[in-house]
Order: structure tokens, then C-alpha cells, then sequence
């Protein structure tokens, strides 16, 4: 396949992206990559909202700029953080002139805000306790009716074309392999912009609130084409998700709960949060996240609970609709019942190094959403500033890869040369069961040594066990025709050994990194 422009991923970054260069070059052909059906992204998991500034009478840019600084912990881009922030409003609106639907007062037309920790106003604007769903199917409407937009789904990122393919020296991406997941076929589509929308790697983790398919493909691909990776051991853990699983994932209790009135109890009914922290419920992710992991070392118990009775039963189910819906399934009834609660990796801060414009260091190479280091989140992101973050970086991607594809590019028989992909081996049924038995084997290594607490003996322990799993990935790699499960393995290695080894080069500890060893 050939192509102007290759969108890989299909969250809000890159649906938001894609329309935007779509309707503002109508000759341009683009082709979007979803590594499963277009709707199954992290951004349909999203069920805060986005942190934007619209109450003007009593919040502002500077303080939404403060609270994202206080929360990033001294490790953010200052400039980064203010334009993101003033251009928020701007590209909400778009999304809402796209079909966006967003919960408004019942007294008036005005948008229903509500609080996340970390911020000192109310400036959360939500679709009840599923956004992410809501933006995600209207993004995916308006996509649909751009005829220059081509949609290839079930399809997964397996490496980046470069110089290294292509045996030249432009310094550049000229698109990428990608394997189908059903066939196991694997496709070279050429491409004059590359953007990755990739998601971030949750699943490297046992719990985590990220669907399956977050298996840090973006950022394993970048790493293999030796892009600079930044902040890879800044993994935020959502304080609060569901402790039983249903149907084997991890779900999401919102901070929006927490904003509204939830408050965390040990099994034993005391309130423990103010012990930690001044805001107590509602301070920092990373604050809230590592005092329940406290607790629940020191009390050997399973989880905490998140008691929402101060939440009347109307707003509760008017507001949280899904969460309700959800513990419902496990045999608990909120806000009468208290929900018991545990944290899980949440968001990955660091990721591909990229300008302000959304550019990685390699030439037409685009980086935007979780697999993106923008320097907006520092050591630990504000809630809600993720959607964001993707919002304001997909319009300046946009716009700057449309100068950038005007301007001088390698020929265009050059880009029919690129090589096709080698390797068509057989792969063993045996071989199969080992990469599963693997990836469980590397998420109990990750989880208990590189996970919300560290040690440095623990990482030089997980440095040693990643280097076994990591030969016999190289092995199965090398001697087997390639299959999705090989490709997510390999991503998944990949990304774990740069978050130790970025982990050992930190000396102190630092938002949601905490090393014990580290402790005054």
C-alpha cells in the first residue's frame, strides 16, 4: 500500500489528527491503522472527561498551568503546559462542532463541570461517567465521512520503514510493516508523514485499567528504529479501580467519584487519606495511589473501600451510570454499598521524545497521545489532562506535517523501492503456549519489582529476569514466521527494559516514581 500520510492508532489523537489534515487537504489520502475495530481504543476507557478551562468568573489559565506544574512535580515543560492549556478551550469546541455531546447544567446551557484531585477548581467537562466512549463514537462519525480517509482495522504496528530497510541516509520514516491480525500477513505501506497513536503499555502490568491491546507497540517500534524515549519510569497507577475483575479486566472507578464526595476507608471504616496528604481524597494520583499500596501492605488486607454514601442515590446514577452498572455485576449497589477498590497502572507519562509540534526526533515521524513525551505531565499527570493533551497536540501535528509534506521529500520512486518484509516461517503450536505463559511471566516480574514501589535491588533482579525472556522472545522472533502474539511480546520486552533501565539512571524520587531506597 502507498499513502500520503499513515495515522497508526485510533484513539482520539489519531481520529482527531486524521480529520483535521483530511478536511484542511482534501487531495491528501490518509490511511488509519486500528489494532482492533476503530471503537476499541484507551480512549473509549476514558471515563473522567477533559480538564479545560470554561468557568471564567472563578478559574483561569494560571491556575490550571499551577496545579498541572504542582502535579508534574518539578519535571514539566512550563511552556508546553501553557499553551496546552490556552488552547484547550479552542479545540474543545471543535470537538463539540464534530458531534461531541458533554453533560450541561439543568439550569442552563452551560457545560457541567466537575472536580478531579489535583485541581483547585471545577473544570472537568464530562459525557456522565463515559467520555472517552462519547468522543470516541463521534470522532469515529465524523471520520466516516472524509472519502480521503482509507480505514484498515484488526491491523498491528510490527516495525518502522527507515534508513535501516531502505539502505539510505534521508534520516527519515517513510512509513511502516504492519501485520494483519486475523490472516497473520504481513503489509508494507509507504508513507511520506508516519504518526503514531499507539496508546502506552498497560498491560505490562498485572492490573492495569488499559484494555488488551495496550501492549506498547508504538513505543517498541520506536525504540527498534532508535528514536530517544523520555520518562518511561513515571507509569501513573490509578488509585481507585475495581478490585474483582469482570471477565478478566481491570475496570475503572473514576476520580470523579472522589470529586463528588467518595471517600477512602480501610476495611475497618476509618478514613485514612489525611493522614497523607492536606487535600486528603483528593490529592495528587500518586499521593492517593501509593497510600492505599501502603495501607493494604500494612494491613494485609486485599483492598480498601471507596465509601460514596455521601453521594445521593439520583446523582450517583445520574452521574456515574456505568460504574454503578458495572459493580452491579459483582453483587455491589453504590452509593449504598462501598466499593471496594485497589490501584492499577493507569497512564504512561513518559514515552517518544517529540517538539511542540509533535515531531520525534527522526524526520516525518510524528508522535502524539500516550505514547507521546510532550514534557506536558512532568513526573505525574494531572487528571484529565491526557485528553488534552491529545486534542491540542493532533491540531499542531496536523498543521505541521502539512508544511512539512509540501516541502522537500524523496522521489517518489524512491518510496516504490521500499523492500518488502522477509520471514515466512511456520510458527508451532508450542511455541504459541510459551508466548502467553511469557507475557504472564513478565507482568508478575514488572508488577512486583518495577511497579508502584521500587528497590534498586529489585530492578537489578528485574534487569536479570527480563534478559531470560527477552533471549527466548529473540529466539521464537528469529526462528518463526512473525504472529500478532510475537509482536506484542517483543513490544512488551522492549518497553519493560528501557523503564528499568531509565528507572536505574533515577536518583531520587520524583511524582509517581518512588524508590524505597530513595526514602530521607
Amino acid at each position: 500500500m502507498k499513502t500520503n500520510i499513515l495515522v497508526i492508532g485510533s484513539g482520539i489523537s489519531g481520529l482527531t489528527y486524521a480529520i483535521k489534515v483530511a478536511g484542511l487537504n482534501p487531495q491528501l489520502n490518509l490511511v488509519i491503522i486500528s489494532k482492533n475495530n476503530l471503537l476499541e481504543s484507551n480512549t473509549k476507557y476514558a471515563q473522567g472527561g477533559i480538564a479545560v478551562v470554561s468557568n471564567f468568573q472563578k478559574d483561569s489559565f494560571d491556575k490550571h498551568v499551577q496545579d498541572t506544574l504542582t502535579a508534574g512535580a518539578g519535571a514539566c515543560d512550563e511552556a508546553v503546559v501553557r499553551f496546552v492549556v490556552e488552547e484547550g478551550h479552542e479545540r474543545l469546541n471543535e470537538l463539540i462542532e464534530w458531534g461531541a455531546q458533554f453533560d450541561t447544567k439543568s439550569n442552563s446551557n452551560g457545560l457541567h463541570l466537575t472536580r478531579e484531585g489535583g485541581h483547585s477548581e471545577k473544570r472537568i467537562v464530562h459525557h456522565k461517567d463515559k467520555t472517552g466512549l462519547e468522543i470516541q463514537k463521534s470522532l469515529i462519525k465524523k471520520i466516516k465521512t472524509f472519502s480521503n480517509i482509507s480505514l484498515l482495522e484488526n491491523h498491528t504496528l510490527v516495525d518502522l520503514i527507515t534508513d535501516h530497510h531502505t539502505g539510505t541516509d534521508y534520516k527519515r520514516c517513510y512509513g511502516a510493516y504492519v501485520i494483519s491480525n486475523l490472516k497473520q500477513e504481513i503489509i508494507k505501506i509507504s508513507a511520506q508523514i508516519t504518526v503514531l497513536s499507539t496508546g502506552g503499555a498497560g498491560q505490562l502490568f498485572s492490573h492495569t485499567t488499559n484494555p488488551k491491546n495496550a501492549t506498547g507497540d508504538g513505543l517498541g517500534a520506536a525504540y527498534r528504529a532508535k528514536v530517544f524515549m523520555e520518562g518511561l519510569p513515571f507509569v501513573q497507577f490509578h488509585p481507585t479501580a475495581l478490585y474483582p475483575k469482570i471477565n478478566g479486566n481491570t475496570f475503572l472507578i473514576s476520580e470523579a467519584v472522589r470529586g463528588e464526595g467518595g471517600i477512602l476507608k480501610t476495611l475497618s471504616g476509618d478514613e485514612f487519606m489525611l493522614e497523607y496528604h492536606e487535600k486528603a481524597d483528593l490529592a495528587p494520583r500518586d499521593i492517593v495511589a501509593r497510600s492505599i499500596a501502603e495501607v493494604v501492605n500494612e494491613s494485609q488486607d486485599p483492598y480498601v473501600l471507596l465509601d460514596c454514601s455521601a453521594i445521593s442515590e439520583d446523582d450517583f446514577q445520574n452521574q456515574f451510570p456505568t460504574i454503578k452498572e458495572n459493580c452491579q455485576k459483582i453483587g455491589i449497589n453504590p452509593p449504598e454499598d462501598a466499593i471496594p477498590v485497589i490501584p492499577a497502572a493507569h497512564y504512561f507519562c513518559g514515552g517518544i521524545r517529540v517538539n511542540q509540534q509533535g515531531e520525534s526526533q527522526l524526520k516525518g515521524l510524528y508522535a502524539i497521545g500516550e505514547c507521546s513525551h510532550t514534557g506536558l505531565h512532568g513526573a505525574n499527570r494531572l487528571a484529565s489532562n491526557s485528553l488534552l493533551e491529545s486534542l491540542v497536540f493532533s491540531h499542531r501535528a496536523a498543521l505541521d506535517s502539512l508544511k512539512q509534506i509540501t516541502g522537500s521529500l524523496p522521489p517518489k520512486e524512491f518510496y516504490d523501492a521500499i523492500p518488502d518484509w522477509e520471514g515466512e516461517q511456520q510458527i508451532s503450536d508450542l511455541k504459541i503456549s510459551s508466548i502467553g505463559k511469557m507475557k504472564k511471566q513478565l507482568q508478575k516480574l514488572m508488577t512486583s519489582k518495577v511497579g508502584i514501589f521500587k528497590t534498586s535491588q529489585g530492578l537489578t533482579e528485574a534487569e536479570l529476569e527480563l534478559k531470560n525472556i527477552f533471549l527466548e522472545t529473540r529466539d521464537i522472533y528469529q526462528q518463526n514466521k512473525l504472529t500478532l502474539g510475537i509482536c506484542e511480546l517483543r513490544n512488551m520486552v522492549s518497553v519493560a527494559y528501557l523503564m528499568i533501565k531509565q528507572s536505574q539512571d533515577l536518583k531520587k524520587n520524583k511524582g509517581v516514581f518512588y524508590n524505597h531506597d530513595y526514602v530521607e
